[in-house]
Parts: C-alpha cells; sequence; structure tokens
C-alpha cells in the first residue's frame, strides 16, 4: 500500500499529515505529488470534487517554498470564498511543523482592509477569488514578479462564473517562467483553451474518466406531472429519515421559494443564493455545516466551492442547462470515498436529458416510483425504532428520575408501552398520509391531447384578503400575519399570490370556516380586514404529501431565527430536530 511517507514529503509536512489523522493517499494525491514535486512542468489534473486535490498540489506547493524569502511565491485561484477559506485552512494545517509560513486569504464579502493590511505583512502564498484579487493587484497593493507557482483550483466552476477576462488579467500580472497547475472536474473547451494558452506541454493526469461522475454515487429519476413536483420532493426526503442534502434549482427565487415552503411545512430548510448578504450566507452555512439544516436548497452559483462531510443526497428539483454541471452537482456527496444518491425530479419532457447526462458521466439512472404513503411511514416508522435502539442512555443522569418513570408505567405492559411510544411520534404522520395519493405518472391518465389531468378531489381553498404589497407586506409577512391573527398553523396555508391592495392565499377546507371567523373583527393598522372566498371561482387544488405538524408545534412560525429574510427557520413547527 502506498503510504505519504513513500511520495517523497519532507518530515514536517508528513507531521502535519499525522496530525490531521490522514493515513493513506487518495488516488489523485498518489500520483499527482510525485509529480508535482519535480517542481518545474505544468501539470493537469482532473478529478471529481471530494478526491483530495487541495492536499495533491497543497502539500507538494508548500515544500517547494523557500520560507527565508517572505514574498508571494504561490498563487491559488478558486472560484468562492468558501473554497477560498477552506485551502486556506487546509494549508496552515499542513504547514504547521514547517515554520513560519504565511498563507493569506483573499475573497470578496470581507474587508478589504484587512487583508491589504495582512499581505503588506509579507507573505509566501496568496489564495484568491478572482474579483477581490484583481482589484487588490490594480490597487497595486500585491507584487507577482517572483510567483513561481500558480494553481488554477476548479477552474471549470471560475470559467462558468465568467471569471474568464479576471483570470487573463491575473495571470498577465505574473511572470513568464512560472510554473502552471490546473485542477478541474470537467474538460470543457474553456478550460482547454487556458491550458493550451498559458501552460507548455503540460503532464495531465485523469483519475477516473473524463467528465465522468464519481463512482461512488447512485443516480436515480422520478418522473412526476409538473404540479406535484413539489409534493414528490417532499415524500421523498420523508422517504429517507436520516437525509442530509443539498436540493439544487435553477433560479434565485425558485430556490427561497422552495425552501419557505419547507419551513411552513416542518422541515429544517435553508436557502442559499446570489441574493443573500455575505453574512446571510455565512450563517446558512454555518448551521448546514452543523447539521441543523437538513436540507439546503441551492443554485448552481451560490453552491460552487461548498465542500461539506457526509452529505447523503443531492436532488435535482430542476436539471442543469448545462449538462455538465450536473456533474458538479452530484460531486456534493459521496465524497471522500463514501457513497451518494444523486437525484432528478423530472417530468416527461426530461426524459432525453437524463440520457444526455447519462453519456456524459458514462453511468445509467435507475427510475424509481415515488413511495406511497405506507411506504413513507413504514420508512419513517423504523427510522424511529433505529434511532431508539441505538440512543445513548446516560445513567447517571436519568437515574433520579427512573423510580417515578417506572411506577408510571408499572400498569402496562412492554408491548403496550412499545405501542405507546409509537404512537405518540407517530400518529399524525399516519394519518396525514392515509389518503396520500399516487404522485407518479401513468401514462393512461395523460388526455388525448397530451395533457394531464388534474388531481381530483380538492384540498385547499383560495381566499381573498383586503392587503397587500402596498401595505408593506412580502409573501413571508404575510404569511406570519395569517398565522398570527387565525391560530392556524403555517403548514395549513398554501401558495400566497401577493398582489398590490389585496392578496390571494390558499388554505385547506378544513381551516377555512376559522379564517372567517377569527377576521370578522380583525384590523391592520386601524382599518377592518377582510377575508372573503377567491370570486375567481371556488379554486381549490389536491395535495400530494408533505408532512403532518406535531402537536406541540409553534404555529407556522418560519420566520423566527431566520438568516436569509425568513427562508431558514432553525426548527420550524418544531418537526425536525438536529440529528
Amino acid at each position: 500500500m502506498t503510504t505519504f511517507e513513500t511520495l517523497g514529503l519532507q518530515e514536517p509536512i508528513l507531521k502535519g499529515i499525522q496530525d490531521l489523522g490522514f493515513i493513506a493517499p487518495t488516488p489523485i494525491q498518489e500520483k499527482a505529488i510525485p509529480v508535482l514535486l519535480g517542481g518545474d512542468r505544468d501539470f493537469v489534473g482532473l478529478a471529481q470534487t471530494g478526491t483530495g486535490k487541495t492536499a495533491a498540489f497543497g502539500l507538494p506547493l508548500l515544500q517547494q517554498i523557500d520560507i527565508k524569502q517572505r514574498h508571494p511565491q504561490g498563487l491559488i485561484l478558486c472560484p468562492t470564498r468558501e473554497l477560498c477559506l477552506q485551502i486556506t485552512n487546509d494549508l496552515k494545517n499542513f504547514s504547521k511543523h514547517l515554520g513560519d509560513v504565511s498563507i493569506v486569504a483573499v475573497y470578496g464579502g470581507s474587508s478589504i482592509v484587512q487583508q491589504l493590511r495582512d499581505l503588506k505583512r509579507g507573505v509566501h502564498i496568496v489564495v484568491a477569488t478572482p474579483g477581490r484579487l484583481l482589484d487588490i493587484i490594480e490597487r497595486k497593493a500585491v507584487n507577482f514578479s517572483n510567483v513561481r507557482y500558480v494553481v488554477l483550483d476548479e477552474a471549470d466552476e471560475m470559467l462558468n462564473m465568467g471569471f474568464q477576462e479576471d483570470i487573463n488579467n491575473i495571470l498577465s500580472n505574473t511572470p513568464d517562467e512560472k510554473t502552471t497547475w490546473l485542477f478541474s472536474a470537467t474538460m470543457p473547451q474553456e478550460v482547454r483553451r487556458i491550458a493550451q494558452k498559458y501552460m507548455s506541454d503540460p503532464f495531465e493526469l485523469t483519475v477516473g474518466n473524463k467528465n465522468s461522475g464519481n463512482a461512488n454515487i447512485e443516480h436515480e429519476y422520478y418522473v412526476v406531472r409538473p404540479r406535484e413536483k413539489y409534493a414528490a420532493l417532499k415524500r421523498i426526503v420523508d422517504y429517507n429519515p436520516e437525509i442530509f442534502g443539498i436540493i439544487f434549482t435553477r433560479t434565485k427565487i425558485e430556490s427561497q421559494e422552495i425552501a419557505e415552503s419547507l419551513i411552513r411545512d416542518g422541515y429544517n430548510a435553508d436557502a442559499l443564493h446570489g441574493d443573500l448578504t455575505q453574512q446571510q450566507r455565512d450563517k446558512v452555512m454555518k448551521r448546514f455545516r452543523e447539521k441543523s439544516l437538513q436540507v439546503l436548497v441551492a443554485t448552481d452559483v451560490a453552491a460552487r466551492g461548498i465542500d461539506v462531510d457526509n452529505v447523503t443526497h443531492v436532488i435535482n428539483y430542476e436539471l442543469p442547462d448545462d449538462v455538465e454541471n450536473y456533474t458538479h452537482r452530484s460531486g456534493r456527496t459521496a465524497r471522500a470515498g463514501k457513497s451518494g444518491i444523486s437525484i432528478a425530479i423530472i417530468t416527461g419532457r426530461d426524459t432525453g436529458k437524463i440520457r444526455q447526462i447519462e453519456r456524459v458521466i458514462g453511468k445509467k439512472f435507475t427510475k424509481v416510483e415515488v413511495p406511497d404513503g405506507f411506504a413513507v411511514c413504514e420508512k419513517q416508522l423504523f427510522g424511529l425504532v433505529h434511532k431508539v435502539h441505538n440512543v445513548v442512555v446516560n445513567e447517571e443522569q436519568i437515574e433520579p428520575y427512573l423510580e417515578r418513570i417506572f411506577e408510571e408505567f408499572a400498569a402496562m405492559s412492554k408491548e403496550e408501552i412499545i405501542k405507546r411510544f409509537a404512537s405518540l411520534e407517530f400518529n399524525q404522520f399516519l394519518e396525514y398520509y392515509q389518503d396520500a395519493p399516487d404522485l407518479n405518472v401513468k401514462e393512461e391518465r395523460r388526455t388525448a391531447e397530451g395533457g394531464e389531468r388534474r388531481a381530483s378531489g380538492g384540498k385547499f381553498t383560495r381566499l381573498f384578503i383586503n392587503l397587500g404589497s402596498v401595505d408593506d407586506f412580502t409573501r413571508g409577512d404575510m404569511l406570519r400575519y395569517l398565522c398570527d391573527t387565525s391560530g392556524v398553523r403555517g403548514n395549513k396555508i398554501g401558495r400566497i399570490d401577493l398582489k398590490g391592495v389585496y392578496s390571494f392565499f390558499e388554505v385547506e377546507n378544513d381551516v377555512v370556516e376559522k379564517f372567517q371567523q377569527t377576521f370578522k373583527k380583525a384590523e391592520y393598522n386601524g382599518r377592518s380586514v377582510r377575508i372573503e372566498m377567491s370570486q375567481d371561482g371556488d379554486k381549490r387544488r389536491s395535495g400530494g404529501g408533505g408532512r403532518p405538524p406535531r402537536e406541540g408545534s409553534s404555529s407556522g412560525r418560519r420566520w423566527e431565527g431566520s438568516s436569509s429574510g425568513g427562508s431558514g427557520g432553525g426548527r420550524a413547527g418544531g418537526f425536525r430536530k438536529k440529528y
């Protein structure tokens, strides 16, 4: 077995690796490190995210640095702030036994003043995002005339994000005589052109097939009607009670709306997209890394550079426009040798794109049926059983209460106690799913015109309210106001259609009368509030699965503790616990 000791790394670096608990190099590390330690040849490394690329280039780079010369000798460019900070942190950990190695992270969304100070003190390696670094170069605050090594990490991502011109400008400020190392998950023509322009006869290393997906990822797809995508999403999440995943959307608006809907329905979710401030983004990512969020709803751009361990599932709510982006999405799971599942929720017209993706990644998708209510309940129930079975009992802390607990249960048999505990956790879940409709597309249910029939039966009623955006309401504000005034939980409220001086909203049929009664005397800013049945027809729509409220849950207040303008309550509805 190959070890780090046999790769030619110096003892201080090996100590840093040992401190981190690294035992054996990954395939990209095993093959790249000996080549890069040669020091003078350009290099192209193709490998999926999560395969250990940072150590593959970081360890050789650290070994090549002359610590006595306190000027930039290495420059690492990467697409996002998160990746920039991750690389910087990894390099500092690798080099802690090397001596006084200065590594500075340069990225947007943080104080440029502090970054300028750090650079002025002298630095050996600069890790940067292109936009902020170009700003610093234009201020003439850094001199790269002595840079010996340039690393382009996740080069395909940087080009996808529109950094081509910035990269060209940055590289023009580095010496012609330097060594360039390029790492990428895929090799589109744009990346190939970068290599041809700035590299000379590079050594090319591919771990896996070019543009291929991680072999440890299972790829699945579900075919549903367009209007039932969200219901299918909830079914899939409920069917995987231990899910820790990322849901990908194509637009910022869609990511925000889906996150809000999930929170309203009792899931620990939040949105990550380009409209968040850096502070909001940091807060969302902190909660996700800590697993106080179970699902993160993200756009492709916002999720680039995310490196979070143990992501079990990636869900494509919409397939990406660029087929190669699917590789990046799915690469957020099955990192560091673990396994993972990448799911696509599609309509019938998207099956052609599934075939395209299969050709790109070199793997077949498995078509899976959206689970029915019985299957979801069974999975949840046995998930609960396994949690109870595996719970660690703190004997010392529980001891003072045991005598009273035993007295309370003395009249019950073991079987009766088990039934009651299971029912306490599970009754409402069973009730919710007992009439859950089939969400799978069946050909015989299509109309002769090729359209799709609507599900029979109504579950929601559309109501009118004489408040709207002119009253400074957002959809989140309206949801809060409706819940507070009526006392109805947020998961009983459906779509909110905000207009200027009025709005429409949908509620489950069994709470219509409660809304009408509680709003009879309601006022807002001194004027009467009216709730009426919508005049454009008694519009009703059917639901398709979802999450029942738990007893004792809050009245839909998903805005409290939100980090993104109402998109991420910590324990919305009290349903999900940190696990």
